[in-house]
Parts: C-alpha cells; sequence; structure tokens
C-alpha cells in the first residue's frame, strides 16, 4: 500500500540508502487479520471504525480527537516534563512538551514493554515511526508531537529481561537480567536493579566488538543501568539518549499525577465491567466468524482494571457468582484501608475505590490504549501485528466509554544487513526470502548453484528418471492390479525419501568440506532470521551501536517509508 505524499519527502533514496521491499504475505507466519488490515484496512471497518488507507489521512481526524479531549493538558505536561528530564531530555523533546501544552496540538503515538538496552529493535522501530509522522503533520502546519508510551505496568519480566546481539564473532548471544530482581507480580517499571545489573553490562560489552564507537557505547550503558535505579528509567534514558534528540516524549503511565488525571476513566470503566466483558466476548466470536483470531482470550467474567496490593503486586479480577468481584489469584484477596472487609466488591465500589487510589489500579490490555488516548490528543498510534489485532476487540471498549477509536498504522518493519553479510549474500546469490525455508534449504541451494552443482545436477537426473520410470510401471500395474499399483507408490515414497536425504547429507559434507562458506550462510541465516523469526523480534540495537555509533539511529529514521507497509530490507 505505497502513496505519495507531496509534504513529506523523506524517503530511503534520500537518505541515500539501498533499500529492497517484501510484501508481508511472502513472510512466514502471518495472520490473516494482519494482512488483510494492511491490503485494505477500510474493508475492516466493521472492527476498525476509524481506519485510514494511508497515513496523512489521519490529520483529517485532527478537529475530532480535539474536541474528545478533556483532559487536563496542564498536568499531564506537567509529569511528562518532571519525567523527561529525569531521563536527560534534550531542549527538542522539552519544546515538544511546551507544544503539547497547546490546545491544538495533537500526539502521534507509539509505545513499548521497557525492554533490557531498549530491547528488540522494532522498539526503536515503532519510536522512529512515531516521530517521522509528528515531523510530517508539522511539516504541513498541523501541531503534532511524538510519544513513546512506555508498558511500564506490564508485570511479564522473563520477556524484557534479556537482550540477543551480534557478537564480535558475528554470532548470535545475549545476556540477561538475573529474574530474582523481579517479585512476583511486580510492574515492571517498579522493578529496581541491584549489583547485578554491572555485570549484564560487562557481560554485553565483552561481547561486542571492540571499535572507536565502544567507549560511547559503554559509557551510555553505565550510566543509565545502575543499582538502585528503576529498570524501567534505565530504558527511558538510553531511549532518551538515541531518539531523544527526535524530540521523542517518552510517558510511564505509572507516574502519580498520570494516575490521578485517568482516574475518573479507571471509575468508568469499572463500573461498566460487565458490559465491557461482553462487549469483548461478543467481538472476539464476531472476529471468529469472520475467519479471524482474538488476540486477548476473552471471558464475561473479566475486569478491565488490575488491583495492586501493598507490595505492589498487580492481580486479575473476576466476577463470581454473585456479580461481585475478587482477586483470582489464591489467598489474595483485594482489602483497603477504610474500605469495606468483604473478600468481593461490587463494580461500584471498585469504581469509588479506583477514582479515590488510581494508584492501586492499572488497565488491561482491552483499556489500556483507551487510557492512553485519554491522557493524550493521539491522533494515530504505531503498532506491529499483535496490536492490530488487538485495536479489533478494544474497539469496543473506545465505543462503551464514548471515546473516539484511535486509528492503528503499520510500524516500520526491517531488517538490517550490514556489509559482512551483504557480501555474503551476493557471493551466492541470496536474499531475505530466501531463509524463510530453513538452512537446509539454503545451504541446498549453495551447494546446488556454486559448490557441488556436478553432483546437484545427477540427484536431480536420478529423482526425475527414476519417478518417470515409476509412472510408466505405476500405469501398467493399476490396469493389473490396483493393490499393486499402491504398493508401488509405498515403495516410492520411502525412496525418495531415502534420495532426499542422501541428498540433506550431501549438502552437508560439501558445506562442511569449506568451513568458511558454512560459517558464512550459518552465521547470515542467525543475523537475518534468528530462530526462524524477524531480525528485529530478536536482535538488541547495542550490536549496531558498537559497530556504527549513532549513526545507525539516523539510518534507520531514513529507511523509514511512511507511504510503504511492506518489510524492508536495508543495507548498511
Amino acid at each position: 500500500m505505497i502513496t505519495a505524499e507531496t509534504a513529506c519527502q523523506s524517503t530511503p533514496e534520500q537518505a541515500g540508502l539501498r533499500v529492497e521491499t517484501i510484501p508481508f504475505d511472502q513472510i512466514p507466519q502471518q495472520t490473516r487479520l494482519f494482512l488483510d488490515y494492511l491490503r485494505d484496512p477500510l474493508a475492516l471497518r466493521r472492527f476498525y471504525p476509524e481506519a485510514v488507507r494511508f497515513h496523512h489521512e489521519v490529520s483529517e481526524r485532527r478537529d475530532r480527537v480535539l474536541a474528545n479531549h478533556k483532559t487536563d493538558r496542564a498536568t499531564v505536561c506537567d509529569a511528562l516534563e518532571q519525567m523527561n528530564r529525569s531521563w536527560g531530555a534534550g531542549e527538542k523533546t522539552l519544546a515538544n512538551i511546551r507544544q503539547l501544552r497547546e490546545a491544538d496540538c495533537i500526539a502521534v503515538v507509539s509505545g513499548q514493554q521497557a525492554g533490557l538496552f531498549t530491547g528488540p529493535l522494532y522498539t526503536i522501530y515503532k519510536a522512529l515511526s512515531a516521530v517521522k509522522l509528528a515531523e510530517c503533520m508539522s511539516e504541513r502546519g498541523i501541531k503534532s508531537v511524538p510519544v513513546f508510551w512506555i508498558a511500564t505496568e506490564d508485570h511479564d519480566f522473563p520477556e524484557v529481561a534479556k537482550a540477543e546481539i551480534i557478537n564480535r564473532d558475528c554470532a548470535l548471544s545475549n545476556t540477561s537480567v538475573p529474574a530474582e530482581v523481579h517479585p512476583d507480580g511486580l510492574p515492571v517499571g517498579r522493578v529496581t536493579l541491584d549489583e547485578s545489573i554491572e555485570a549484564s553490562v560487562q557481560s554485553l560489552l565483552a561481547a561486542l566488538p571492540q571499535t572507536e564507537f565502544s567507549d560511547d557505547l559503554e559509557k551510555l550503558l553505565r550510566d543509565a543501568y545502575q543499582p538502585g535505579r528503576k529498570f524501567s528509567d534505565a530504558f527511558a534514558q538510553v531511549m532518551t539518549a538515541l531518539v531523544g534528540q527526535q524530540g521523542l516524549i517518552l510517558l510511564d503511565p505509572l507516574d502519580s499525577q498520570l494516575k490521578q488525571v485517568a482516574a475518573p476513566l479507571y471509575a468508568e470503566a469499572a463500573r461498566r465491567a460487565p458490559e465491557i466483558a461482553i462487549a469483548i466476548v461478543n467481538r472476539s466470536r464476531e472476529l471468529e466468524a469472520a475467519g479471524y483470531h482474538a488476540q486477548v482470550a476473552p471471558s464475561e467474567n473479566s475486569f478491565p482494571l488490575f488491583w495492586h496490593d501493598d507490595n505492589g503486586a498487580r492481580h486479575a479480577l473476576t466476577r463470581t457468582e454473585t456479580g461481585n468481584y475478587q482477586a483470582k489469584s489464591a489467598g489474595q484477596k483485594p482489602d483497603r484501608k477504610g474500605g469495606p472487609s468483604a473478600d468481593e466488591y461490587s463494580a461500584e465500589e471498585l469504581a469509588a475505590w479506583a477514582l479515590r487510589e488510581p494508584d492501586r489500579f492499572s488497565p488491561n490490555v482491552t483499556l489500556r490504549a483507551v487510557v492512553q488516548d485519554f491522557l493524550l490528543p493521539t491522533v494515530a498510534y504505531y503498532g506491529g501485528a499483535a496490536e492490530i489485532a488487538y485495536f479489533a476487540q478494544t474497539a469496543e471498549v473506545y465505543r462503551l466509554l464514548d471515546r473516539p477509536v484511535t486509528p492503528i498504522l503499520q510500524r516500520a518493519s526491517m531488517t538490517l544487513v550490514e556489509r559482512h553479510t551483504w557480501r555474503s549474500l551476493e557471493r551466492y546469490g541470496l536474499s531475505l526470502p530466501d531463509f524463510f525455508t530453513g538452512l537446509d534449504h539454503v545451504l541446498a541451494r549453495v551447494v546446488k548453484e556454486y559448490l557441488g552443482k556436478e553432483t546437484s545436477e545427477a540427484f536431480d537426473h536420478t529423482t526425475r528418471s527414476f519417478n518417470s520410470e515409476l509412472d510408466d510401471l505405476h500405469e501398467q500395474l493399476r490396469r493389473v492390479d490396483p493393490t499393486l499399483a499402491e504398493a508401488l507408490e509405498k515403495g516410492r515414497r520411502k525412496i525418495n525419501y531415502q534420495i532426499d536425504g542422501l541428498r540433506t547429507r550431501f549438502n552437508r559434507a560439501q558445506v562442511g568440506r569449506d568451513e568458511a562458506v558454512h560459517r558464512q550462510i550459518e552465521r547470515a541465516f542467525d543475523l537475518l532470521y534468528p530462530g526462524k523469526t524477524l531480525q528485529e523480534r530478536r536482535i538488541n540495537i547495542t550490536s549496531l551501536l558498537a559497530r556504527h555509533g549513532h549513526y545507525v539511529v539516523d539510518w534507520i529514521y531514513g529507511a523509514i517509508d511512511l507511504g510503504s507497509n511492506d518489510h524492508c530490507v536495508v543495507y548498511l
């Protein structure tokens, strides 16, 4: 889906980058909902009421967004200024916060969990997608700022505690934070780093190559990741250092001021919890009836907010047979000072509690985006495939809470190919899609076309000749006795299986004779399609910062084409 945008001319070509594109329908493991949404979001307006076909069309929502944004901008921006200053924000970010205070300013939003050392590459792609669209609209005279919502309320620490890198030997490596720093159920944003973080940073730095950029990278990481700091603050400080010069505003929803601002929405969501739960269940059924999947497992007994106990750990609430709610966790029952002592609470009681003590609550996945767009004048959100699927269900929550549904745009998606890797690809005529079929298929192709061409042709000739002869024999046996023909087919399958096995062993043996070739292909596979998934979902940006310095952030920004929803292969 590509269109020209005359007022926003920053393209990969103008940035001097070599970029190839791959449609997502050629990439494995994509859902039908995601592909259909990319193909024509307007055809799915049943699930996405304010979907747009092109990125520049979101500006047409400006007046509607501003008319529905009743939140106290001053309080929100006071909180944003305080937290961004604490993370080392530069003048451009602070200027954007000042602009956000103005009643005619809108926000382009994205967000992600606070991953170790910023997490997978797509975290950076999300942030820069929001930056680029905000700058595009600003160039057209529409006051716009980019905001990055840090998902600090998430409690899945194992998902964010590891960083995978390309080490000094151009192989995959990883480092992590010990699980012990995360008390059970505690939101990631409340995790405090201890002395073990020093070993994690040292492990990362030791694995990366020593270059002219190493000192800057070490200073960046050691300044941010220190014992006694919050895990999410360290993340925010590094993100600020990398993307802050682009004016990105970061937001931590655990902030008490923001909780107070969001309290009325919390209360309304709690009050209407039964309606919201049923609406999500019905929407999920509609999606499945249309041949799609429901990203969130629905339940008519769910509650749209998590409750946080005295230790800060969050607990899901569920409706009981009495129609009230209680904590699902065994032995964990909401009990607040000065409030009802009952084990169960009505929706009205929880609504009143959320209004008085919003710090004791956080939104679940179906309410989170609504809270985000209650706090911010959001004109569009940049997300990936999973978030696009979430929004198909979340739209019902927007409707019930009388909020305009935010359109979601596909974030930038790319695979970065460094020089040492693309030289290997060119040498053997390979491209990223070749790796989608698996390493053995890539090795087979290299052997067939470069290393063992004569033997590979012999395998092909043998297979063709053998099957041709068997076809003739099968036809003759079929006329005499069909059961003999069936027996022949069983034999054919076994023989072909054996030949294929020999071919695979030959390919490996041939590549094994040239250790350098095997290493090049295997490493290219690991770096471009690690674990049979896109690079952006596994590799951390520190790998590239060590080799290219901060320039890589500029290259990524330059490679983002707002008019394309394809996956981009960027040659560095």
